[in-house]
């Protein structure tokens, strides 16, 4: 079904300061070592720049359970599980009942037919998993059972999932963008067959930087885009020019922490709480003001993953 999108309406940025604002940072990998001397001061700047919520998705199955117990540790926090593509090869015939033994162990219970997780739950998402042709880290043909194997699993306990990509080259379209596409149709076809609640809000493709094409296809999917710290760079016209045709109420906010920083940090470890300089770029290319991003995307990173 295609979705007609929201307006910004026109005006300029707003100037209120950041308590005044309601941010989310959907994806930031705060569990890793880049954080360890200082995880706390960063949650803190996060929190006094008006962050909410963030949400830490895990690359490995010992990740995935880091990621967990980080997300126990505050109330902002929430967790994604899973195997990022590049780790494909530490896939083993076990790896999918472990994933589902931590949700289970956690308290994170399948939810009921139809309804949302419960408020307890940490784990919100099966990821970051996906495809990934840019680094050859794992055989494409492994790379996709490992996600098929993800997407089973995510159905079976009705959370979103939380898509990586990346072509050869860093293309913006290619055999990666065909060969994803081509299984998330598939899945959420299953999804629709089965009339499951999780066909309404079947996840994310993070970072999103293929084509205006790709992006129309993954929205009729019914998936959330996100938006990172390149759409602020010098060179990022492309991603802007593609933002601005996106309608607002199917973006979501990324920092990748504490990768892709955006400018003018551009090269630095990037930290949660510079999810507002990704807003202010949103708001200038979609003539709309920071607060009206802020609560755009926190209401979608809400729906899509249930953590209220």
């Amino acid at each position: 079904m295609s979705r007609s999108p929201v307006s910004c309406g026109t005006g300029t940025r707003d100037t209120e300061t950041p308590e005044h604002l309601k941010l989310t940072d959907t994806h930031c990998h705060l569990d890793l070592n880049k954080f360890d001397a200082d995880r706390e001061a960063v949650l803190e700047r996060a929190i006094q720049a008006g962050v909410g919520r963030i949400l830490i998705p895990a690359l490995t199955l010992p990740s995935s359970r880091s990621a967990l117990k980080l997300s126990q540790s505050h109330p902002q926090l929430y967790a994604a599980i899973g195997v990022h593509p590049t780790e494909a090869e530490t896939w083993r015939e076990g790896t999918r009942n472990k994933l589902r033994a931590i949700i289970l162990e956690s308290g994170s219970f399948p939810p009921t037919h139809g309804q949302a997780p419960a408020l307890q739950n940490k784990i919100v998402a099966i990821g970051e998993i996906g495809l990934d042709y840019y680094r050859d880290a794992a055989p494409h043909d492994l790379q996709q059972e490992v996600l098929k194997e993800q997407l089973a699993l995510a159905a079976e306990l009705q959370l979103p999932v939380v898509i990586h990509f990346r072509e050869k080259g860093d293309a913006s379209g290619g055999d990666c963008s065909l060969d994803l596409m081509k299984i998330l149709d598939a899945w959420v076809a299953g999804l629709r067959r089965e009339k499951s609640p999780l066909a309404d809000r079947p996840g994310v493709l993070h970072s999103f930087s293929g084509t205006l094409e790709m992006a129309r296809a993954a929205l009729n999917l019914g998936f959330y885009l996100g938006v990172t710290g390149p759409i602020t760079f010098e060179n990022g016209q492309s991603r802007q020019e593609l933002v601005a045709a996106l309608p607002l109420d199917r973006i979501l906010i990324e920092t990748d922490a504490p990768f892709l920083a955006p400018h003018p940090h551009r090269g630095k470890r990037n930290e949660p709480s510079y999810v507002r300089l990704i807003a202010d770029k949103i708001a200038l290319v979609c003539s709309c003001t920071t607060d009206q991003v802020a609560k755009a995307t926190s209401e979608n990173a809400k729906r899509l993953f249930a953590w209220e």
